[in-house]
């Protein structure tokens, strides 16, 4: 069981990637309170607990019922990723905070703890496959009970990743953090076309060599 716990828990840290979303997160909450942001970091990663666990024990047969390909999320995942990191890259969300700045109180802050933090940056087409994948080769209810223990270990990462990120990058400054903006929008915008690529290569059955 402890082969079966690291095998999965390492799985699902590089699917998730916890220190991956972190500063992404403190990117898209600058500005915001430090209530608000631990809010949003807590409740982002309770959803995505809640639709990795349907997933893990209901995802084949519901998917199998709505008539849905696993390709299908990957690349509607990918191409909501894209608009995101649009957004970052050029500093339309900046534009758009600085905006709402003089109508709103810091707590009705736009909230990302749904979109696109807990679906899906968390809970993504990758960690959704992954779960589905692992519980459905555990033979057994204490393999499959490691297996989502070892998802809840990455998932309290995730929660302790994203509760340091803004205080991280407020330490940095705001140059430094703009730079880095922008350069996680880039990446986020390289694996929002790769979300897409690979949803395409398994709906169509194309192959890259």
């Amino acid at each position: 069981m402890i082969e079966l716990f690291v095998s999965a828990f390492v799985t699902f840290f590089v699917v998730i990637d916890p220190p991956g979303c972190a500063p992404i997160f403190a990117s898209l909450t600058a500005g915001t309170t430090a209530a608000h942001r631990r809010a949003m970091a807590v409740r982002a990663v309770m959803v995505a607990a809640a639709i990795l666990l349907v997933f893990a024990l209901a995802g084949e047969p519901l998917l199998h019922g709505l008539g849905i390909e696993l390709a299908s999320f990957r690349i509607a995942g990918g191409i909501m990723l894209f608009l995101i990191a649009l957004e970052m890259v050029f500093e339309k969300r900046t534009q758009r905070r600085e905006d709402r700045a003089a109508k709103v109180t810091p707590d009705e802050a736009e909230d990302v703890s749904i979109f696109p933090m807990a679906m899906p940056m968390i809970a993504g087409p990758g960690s959704i496959a992954t779960v589905m994948l692992l519980v459905s080769r555990a033979d057994g209810v204490e393999r499959t009970f490691t297996v989502l223990m070892a998802l809840a270990a990455n998932l309290a990462l995730m929660l302790v990743a994203l509760l340091a990120a803004g205080p991280l990058m407020r330490i940095l400054g705001a140059k430094i953090e703009a730079v880095i903006t922008r350069l996680l929008g880039v990446l986020l915008a390289a694996l929002a076309v790769q979300f897409v690529i690979d949803g395409v290569q398994s709906q169509f059955g194309l192959a890259v060599s």
